[in-house]
């Protein structure tokens, strides 16, 4: 565990960051591994079945991860405030809470999952293909919850590098065993599309018994304590309050991804299979700033507890640098070399012309995006999560689809309408979250804050 509120605050970005880097690394290899093995030999129909289901996917756990990062900012708060009791207090409620809210999202996802991928006006010619990986991926939702949670209490006590360590050993699991259950080898037939789907849960489930086991093993966080256990109702509306509007936040960014995705169905399988690739990529553009982002957010959270609001302000000033410098090079080769980095996926020639005008367009939202992670991370660690979702729902629901449909429509721009509007509200969105942060009034929901150090005496 480790200490943010003294050393060097540029040292500690990096030591967090870059673990949190590969962490999130493997986890969108871990992702990708899917559409990999079935974009290069099943093929372009159902690459765009496993690409179809991920907005309904995301939309699903958004809410949930949005109170794992509410845990994040609580443990850390607490930890620098020192108050060890809490810290064990909230690690219990936050398993709790998640492992009920993980059974809820699965039955609601199985109930409805045809009917949304109608809703999306999915081509007929991948629907039943996306409604098998969709209904065995969604079993995987609970353990998958379950690890996020752990991961991100261990974040908000300065370990990034815990649960990378099981991240890795499920995605090497998940990487071998998607060709066995896809292709079949000895005992296991050939299962297609549904074998993906399988090795993902099962990797899933994996990173989950690992990380847990730690916890009970090598921490005393995860104590048997039956009074911890004991749902804290005042300890959980801290945490919804905090959580709740950080996963709506994700939750109306999933619902726009999925109402563009419905724009985007209308192009045909081709289109939505070079949208799901490319937007692949985007997920690598994103990791340095998501994981200085998350690095933020904990040593934010440590600083206010301890109350060092001078150390906060040099934690903003570097996070901005190295998010804008990093991105600046990964938007560079992405309209440089788009083709490259569609092969990686698929050899389609029409795939591949309809991926690098995504990459040349949404390329361009890089940037903006990154510094909106980075300001965003500063107000969940301070505990303030509503303005960044009021913004996210103001740019996506009254910017971007808007924007979406009439320049793909109106004015005919076909797709490029589409992806226009993505770079458009993204830079909008940066601008009204630092005009906020400007504000300093994100600096008011700090939930536990050690008192100021007594002045010396003369």
């Amino acid at each position: 565990m480790r200490d943010f509120t003294t050393g060097s605050i540029p040292g500690h970005i990096l030591w967090f960051s870059l673990p949190m880097f590969l962490g999130n690394l493997l986890q969108a290899l871990y992702n990708m591994v899917d559409s990999f093995w079935v974009g290069r030999f099943i093929g372009a129909e159902a690459l765009g079945a496993v690409s179809v289901s991920f907005p309904i996917i995301f939309a699903l756990v958004s809410l949930v991860l949005g109170l794992t990062m509410a845990s994040t900012t609580m443990v850390a708060q607490y930890r620098g405030a020192g108050d060890h009791h809490m810290v064990r207090k909230t690690v219990a409620n936050s398993h709790l809470v998640i492992a009920l809210a993980g059974i809820v999202s699965t039955l609601l996802g199985l109930a409805l999952s045809e009917r949304i991928l109608r809703l999306m006006q999915t081509p007929e010619e991948i629907f039943d293909q996306a409604v098998v990986y969709l209904n065995i991926f969604l079993t995987g939702l609970v353990p998958s919850f379950l690890y996020n949670v752990a991961s991100s209490i261990l974040r908000g006590l300065g370990d990034s590098q815990t649960g990378l360590r099981y991240l890795a050993y499920a995605t090497i699991f998940n990487i071998a065993a998607d060709p066995l259950f896809i292709f079949g080898f000895g005992p296991i037939p050939p299962l297609g599309i549904r074998g993906a789907a399988i090795a993902t849960v099962l990797a899933q489930v994996l990173s989950a018994v690992l990380i847990i086991r730690y916890l009970a093993r090598h921490t005393d966080l995860l104590s048997f304590d039956p009074k911890l256990w004991k749902l804290d109702f005042k300890l959980c509306r801290t945490m919804f309050r905090m959580g709740i509007p950080a996963g709506l936040q994700s939750v109306v960014v999933s619902f726009a991804m999925i109402v563009l995705t419905s724009i985007i169905n209308t192009f045909g399988p081709i289109t939505v299979a070079a949208f799901g690739v490319a937007s692949r990529m985007d997920q690598f553009a994103f990791m340095p700033a998501q994981s200085i982002s998350l690095a933020v957010t904990a040593l934010v959270g440590q600083n206010l507890g301890a109350n060092r609001l001078d150390r906060v302000r040099e934690i903003v000033r570097w996070s901005m640098q190295l998010a804008f410098g990093i991105t600046a090079v990964v938007t560079l080769v992405a309209f440089l070399y788009p083709t490259l980095l569609i092969r990686i996926f698929t050899t389609d020639p029409a795939v591949l012309r309809e991926g690098v005008g995504y990459l040349r367009i949404v390329g361009l939202s890089y940037v903006p995006l990154a510094l909106m992670f980075t300001v965003s991370g500063v107000m969940r660690g301070a505990g303030d999560t509503t303005p960044s979702m009021v913004i996210s729902l103001l740019t996506l629901w009254l910017v971007r689809l808007p924007l979406a449909y009439f320049l793909a429509y109106r004015l005919g721009w076909g797709v490029n309408g589409a992806w226009a509007s993505i770079t458009v509200s993204a830079a909008l969105g940066f601008l009204c979250n630092y005009g906020y942060y400007l504000t300093g009034r994100w600096k008011e929901k700090v939930i536990v804050s050690r008192p100021p150090e007594p002045a010396a005496q003369p």
